[in-house]
């Protein structure tokens, strides 16, 4: 069965300069220094897999929810979502067969829920439906009919319980926000022993593979997110006492980076819009603890903003040689922002963000 967090899982450092390390991950309290800010996102994950018949062929669908405007109790009627044919996360996502053929008008009969697909969004799997009923009654029926969205890398069915973190809060990720799978209640009083602070985040975290490679290029899909006043303040006092930012996973990044785009960290809800990559200069996080992400992923895209295709190459060759675990039950990746970024003198110690690396 998955595991959240292994005895023997694996951390696997890499300092500002591109110098790569290995260490335990329960020992990351020892590669943060007082004064420092793990920041998290505090999501939990709705059970966003719902199967169920197209009424129109009486074909078997599956649908994966993947997006939606806000984080409100209330607009849970609306939804982009990933449509697949007949067949369960046994079977390779790039080798599910489609869905019947889907108009907009068309009805899904989803366990207790009945939704009708208002339009195609550029791609035959990829729609936006509108769910009937009260916002009550499609979030029962949400949660008395789905499953975890997960993959055929983990064959047994997950239970909801797998995919939240130890600060899971409200239910608005469509997959787990896995960096956090790291916390426990031990690391925390950790870090609060140490002085290194602890924040947290709220951000609906989106789907991480489509199974096509044309919708997968347009991964991330646009994701709302809260970003509480006191994690904004918590990040103005990191930065007045030297600490760094770093940020518990890719989710966390976004956010924040999408908060500052305007120059100013700002608190409030938002929509995270923008595509993280190695043209973006980030704002606000130093760096991030994150998994091992394949190249060519959105993921990986958006670690080229904290170190360069060398670096990232040889970060590869050293997950793959030494064995490490990934998806979102592995090891993982703690990556300083490098020291190259026009945010940083050359000497600027801060970006480093690990004491046991700078």
């Amino acid at each position: 069965m998955p595991t959240q967090r292994r005895s023997d899982a694996r951390l696997l450092i890499v300092d500002a300069d591109g110098g790569l390390y290995h260490a335990a991950r329960m020992d990351l309290a020892d590669q943060l220094r007082p004064g420092d800010l793990l920041v998290a996102n505090d999501a939990a994950t709705i059970p966003g897999s719902l199967s169920g018949i197209h009424q129109r062929s009486g074909g078997t669908i599956e649908i994966r929810l993947a997006g939606r405007r806000s984080l409100a109790f209330e607009d849970v009627r609306e939804f982009t979502a990933i449509a697949f044919g007949a067949g369960d996360h046994r079977t390779r996502t790039e080798d599910r067969p489609p869905p019947p053929e889907l108009r907009p008008g068309d009805t899904l009969i989803l366990g207790p829920l009945e939704a009708t697909v208002l339009s195609l969004l550029g791609h035959p799997r990829l729609v936006t439906l509108r769910f009937g009923g009260t916002p009550d009654a499609i979030w029962a029926g949400i949660a008395r009919h789905g499953k975890p969205i997960q993959y055929a890398h983990v064959p047994e069915q997950l239970a909801l319980w797998d995919v939240w973190t130890r600060v899971a809060g409200r239910p608005v990720a469509f997959e787990p926000p896995s960096a956090g799978f790291v916390l426990d209640w031990k690391l925390l009083e950790t870090l609060r022993a140490r002085g290194i602070a602890f924040a947290t985040l709220t951000h609906a975290a989106g789907i991480s593979s489509t199974g096509d490679p044309t919708l997968d290029a347009r991964l991330p899909f646009d994701e709302p997110y809260y970003l509480p006043a006191a994690t904004v303040q918590a990040i103005a006092q990191t930065r007045i006492g030297g600490g760094a930012v770093v940020a518990l996973g890719t989710t966390v990044t976004r956010a924040l980076e999408h908060a500052a785009l305007g120059g100013v960290l700002r608190p409030g809800g938002g929509l995270a819009t923008q595509r993280i990559d190695g043209h973006t200069t980030l704002r606000v996080v130093d760096a991030i603890l994150t998994g091992a992400h394949e190249p060519g992923t959105s993921h990986y895209e958006l670690l080229l903003a904290f170190a360069n295709d060398p670096v990232l190459e040889r970060v590869s060759h050293a997950l793959a040689g030494k064995g490490y675990r990934s998806h979102e039950f592995g090891d993982s990746v703690l990556l300083a922002r490098r020291r190259t970024s026009p945010w940083e003198s050359e000497g600027d110690e801060r970006a480093s963000g690990m004491a046991a690396v700078a």
